[in-house]
C-alpha cells in the first residue's frame, strides 16, 4: 500500500532543497513528535549513495537508524530512495507562486496501521515546513 503526504513550504526552492539535504537542518526538523529527535544525519546525495538518520526518544529509552540508498536524484526536483527494509520512497519538490509543494509517496510498513504511518510522516513533513519558514522569517 502506498501512502501520500504533502505540505506547502513558503520559501524559495533553493532554501527548501538545502534544508532537506543538509545534516544540521535534518537534525532540526526530522521528528514526528516533541519527545523524539534526530541526533545525527549523514548522507551522500547521489544515486547509489547512502543516508542514515539516527532517531531517538529524548528520554533515551529507544533509538533506531532510518537509512537506505538513493536510487534517483534530480536536483531541486525529485529524490527517490530504497529503505533498508526494501520499501520505496519518492519525494518531489515543485516551486509555485505560493512556495514549494513538497510531496512524499512511500510504501507502508507492516508494523503499524496505515493511518499511524501517514500521521507520523505528515508530522515530520509539517515540522520541515515550520523549520524552513522560520529560517526565512515567515
Amino acid at each position: 500500500m502506498r501512502i501520500d503526504i504533502e505540505t506547502l513550504v513558503k520559501a524559495d526552492l533553493d532554501t527548501v532543497w538545502q534544508a532537506w539535504n543538509t545534516p544540521a537542518d535534518i537534525c532540526a526538523w526530522n521528528a514526528a513528535s516533541d519527545d523524539w529527535h534526530t541526533t545525527d544525519a549523514k548522507l551522500e546525495l547521489e544515486p547509489g549513495g547512502s543516508f542514515c538518520y539516527r532517531m531517538a526518544a529524548k528520554d533515551g529509552s529507544f533509538a533506531f537508524d532510518f537509512s537506505g540508498i538513493y536510487t534517483f536524484v534530480a536536483p531541486m526536483t525529485r529524490i527517490e530512495f530504497e529503505l533498508d527494509d526494501s520499501r520505496i520512497v519518492s519525494t518531489t519538490f515543485e516551486s509555485g507562486l505560493d512556495g514549494v509543494h513538497v510531496r512524499q509517496s512511500f510504501e507502508a510498513a507492516d508494523e503499524m496501521s496505515a493511518s499511524q504511518q501517514k500521521d507520523g510522516w505528515q508530522a515530520i513533513l509539517n515540522n520541515f515546513a515550520r523549520h524552513v519558514e522560520s529560517k526565512v522569517g515567515v
